[in-house]
């Protein structure tokens, strides 16, 4: 069994930017956006509530924030249970087809 406590779960992923390698620039974006990412994520759930289901790419464009910093936060969103897929597919600004999110309710 762990000893870990509820409290020692507050700086992991997804609570905080997680990165895929140690020592990279991946890694170093992480700590730049500590300190941002958790008002990104409750711009982007509120983005949802106003709006309905959306991909990233528009949610980016609706609050004003830069695509690059909002995706991660959709991934983050997902871990903690906030955020689910549609099923739907749109075109992203790449031509590439797009996960549509939606809320999850809360209970």
């Amino acid at each position: 069994m762990s000893s870990l406590t509820l409290f020692d779960y507050a700086d992991k992923y997804p609570h905080v930017p997680g990165s895929k390698e140690r020592g990279g620039t991946s890694e170093e974006t992480a700590e730049a956006m500590k300190s941002i990412a958790p008002r990104l994520r409750e711009r982007v759930l509120e983005c949802l509530a106003r709006h309905g289901a959306r991909t990233a790419d528009e949610t980016s464009t609706l609050i004003g924030e830069d695509v690059l910093s909002v995706r991660p936060r959709f991934s983050e969103l997902l871990r903690l249970g906030r955020i689910r897929k549609t099923g739907d597919r749109r075109q992203n600004r790449s031509g590439m087809g797009a996960a549509v999110w939606e809320l999850v309710a809360r209970r």
